[in-house]
């Protein structure tokens, strides 16, 4: 089978969360962690290709976005989505503007949409400003994300430094007319030259209407949500010929263990709730990891029983994260995260974890990466946006979901060991 819709997500809970999404309509879904070396061989109908650029340079970024188009066209994909975030992270550099350009460049369009709304989660755009909840996004707890504080909610400025064609909106006064005055709203900005165009969603039937009159781009961008509604037009209009349904997966072993090293709100309250729970716990600290390593941890983790699901942790409030950040440097208290976070996945796969709960998507790519994934096959969803997924390791069956750092409910963790 070829592939009707070939995505690109700027990091891994990112492409987990659409695949999840996309998943929910039965059709089969195949997550490829980077770019594949080999052209497809048993490519699905929505193939999503996970990448680690959000905080890269943008040069690197577009390079392996358009690597990644390449790849997906290889595939038989003729159109395209290019998610990130629904809190639009990303600095006045880029990296969701410059790529977009180069993606829209090599198909040769003149005009995609923006719209990281996803209602489920909390998120919605309202005549351009980007909300949180109740709270514009810069009033939330991301204007504080240590590596894209996010502290302007109106998308046009913030998407306007990384791109150099004109911006311009579609706001829900046009999307609650339907799909047919939307789509006349696109071609009268794209007749006054307006090349990215964001545009309004606050409920789930906006996305609708908005997938509807947007289906025929050869590129669509924003968060997952606005992808969800494609598979079923494209059954309604014939694309997909028949319906699919997803394989089974095999019980796996209960033997788990939780890696966190998202700072959000949200995850802080997930990690301080698991640990009511009296599960076993180790918390890291990059001060630590710069002077001895990564033994201690270790050290900890093999005295573990792994049918309790120990957590490991570097989630921290936002003042605990900067005096990290000003003593080690920003780039390297990640770094030390996220690697002893990826050793720790390793030893405990060695060790017999076979599900593996990882929150951050710093955190995701690097584990995704130690333990040398290279496809995610898509199972049932634990939340909004976080489905469990199942791949090989070193020639171990594992489950593993990779959660976005707001995503969620407080008990999430536990949610999430208790659905499989």
């Amino acid at each position: 089978m070829k592939t009707y819709l070939g995505c690109i997500a700027d990091d891994f809970t990112g492409a987990t969360d659409l695949a999840g999404l996309l998943a929910r309509s039965g059709f089969p879904v195949a997550l490829r962690i980077g770019v594949p070396s080999e052209p497809p061989k048993d490519p699905a109908p929505f193939e999503v290709v996970a990448l680690k650029c959000r905080t890269a340079p943008v040069q690197d970024a577009v390079t392996e976005c358009l690597a990644a188009l390449e790849w997906l066209r290889s595939a038989g994909a003729e159109r395209f989505f290019w998610k990130y975030c629904s809190t639009f992270d990303s600095t006045p550099e880029g990296n969701i503007g410059p790529v977009a350009e180069a993606l829209m460049s090599e198909l040769g369009t003149d005009q995609t949409i923006y719209c990281p709304a996803f209602p489920e989660n909390g998120r919605a755009i309202f005549m351009g400003n980007l909300f949180v909840g109740r709270q514009p996004l810069a009033e939330s707890p991301m204007k504080d994300h240590p590596l894209t504080p996010m502290r302007d909610s109106n998308l046009m400025r913030l998407l306007e430094p990384q791109v150099s064609k004109k911006v311009g909106l579609a706001d829900r006064l046009a999307v609650a007319q339907g799909a047919d005055v939307l789509r006349a709203e696109l071609a009268v900005l794209k007749s006054e030259g307006i090349a990215h165009v964001v545009v309004d969603a606050v409920a789930n039937s906006d996305l609708e209407i908005i997938a509807d009159a947007c289906r025929d781009m050869p590129l669509m961008t924003g968060g997952s949500a606005v992808a969800m509604p494609l598979p079923a037009l494209y059954v309604a209009e014939g694309t997909l010929p028949v319906a699919q349904s997803v394989d089974a997966i095999a019980d796996l072993s209960k033997s788990s263990v939780i890696l966190s090293g998202s700072c959000s709100a949200m995850t802080n309250a997930q990690v301080a709730a698991y640990q009511r729970t009296g599960a076993p716990s180790f918390r890291l600290d990059p001060r630590d990891l710069a002077l001895s390593g990564t033994q201690a941890m270790l050290e900890w983790l093999e005295k573990q029983d792994l049918n309790k699901a120990p957590l490991i942790y570097a989630t921290a409030d936002p003042e605990t994260v900067r005096d990290a950040q000003q003593e080690l440097g920003r780039a390297r208290a990640g770094e030390l995260v996220e690697r002893a976070l990826a050793d720790c996945a390793v030893a405990a796969r060695d060790a017999g974890a076979r599900r593996i709960v990882v929150a951050g998507g710093e955190t995701s790519g690097a584990v995704t990466q130690a333990l040398g994934v290279t496809r995610l096959d898509i199972g049932q969803e634990i939340a909004p946006g976080v489905p469990w997924t199942f791949c090989t390791s070193d020639r171990h069956r594992l489950a593993l979901t990779l959660k976005s750092g707001n995503f969620g409910a407080e008990s999430f963790f536990s949610d999430a060991l208790e659905s499989l």
